[in-house]
């Protein structure tokens, strides 16, 4: 599947507090140490998402293709692009519980969507990941939910990944470095190399 979905679609109709309780035995029954690529999203510009079967990642570009190298950071003086949030993995058992239609998934805005336990016990910094050719290696770097986010998903679930416990879980997901590159693709395993 190749499809490019425009990043601005606004959250749809919900009701104002959705309980998210139920799906958090899900999310920590993800697999812990082989999990699988469930889709790959490529943001040619800030505000579009194209979903495809299988990309290169590369050291110093990361995802080829995606805008992270061009549209840099506001966090650094000199506004270039953080390597220690090159490549950004989320949960896809945490989207399944805030967004059941799976075509609005790519609004995220991660890269790489995985079924894997992704908190800070099972993957902290330093842990590498292989998936496919690749190796990402996890950063502390927090990824934390924002006001996209929250206008796409509903405030409601930026409160609930944002929780203490949701940040544990890494429930917004995480940001990783590539350190070898190579090629990934949809059905890969993700396998935890090293702690």
């Amino acid at each position: 599947m190749d499809a490019t979905v425009p990043a601005h679609v606004p959250v749809a109709e919900r009701a104002p507090e959705r309980d998210f309780a139920p799906a958090l035995g899900d999310v920590e029954a993800a697999p812990k140490s082989v999990g699988r690529l469930e889709a790959i999203v490529v943001r040619p510009s800030v505000e579009t998402r194209r979903t495809v079967d299988e990309a290169r990642v590369d050291v110093e570009l990361g995802v080829v293709g995606d805008c992270w190298l061009e549209r840099g950071s506001s966090s650094t003086p000199d506004r270039s692009a953080r390597l220690d949030s090159q490549v950004t993995v989320i949960s896809t058992r945490v989207l399944a519980a805030i967004e059941p239609d799976r075509g609005r998934w790519p609004l995220a805005g991660d890269q790489l969507y995985v079924d894997l336990d992704l908190s800070q016990a099972n993957l902290p910094p330093g842990t590498r990941l292989e998936i496919g050719d690749v190796v990402l290696e996890v950063t502390p770097e927090p990824h934390i939910g924002c006001s996209k986010f929250s206008a796409r998903f509903g405030s409601d679930a930026l409160r609930w990944t944002n929780s203490s416990r949701g940040r544990e879980l890494r429930m917004r997901g995480m940001n990783t470095q590539c350190v070898r590159g190579g090629s990934v693709r949809v059905g890969d395993g993700v396998r935890v190399a090293g702690r």
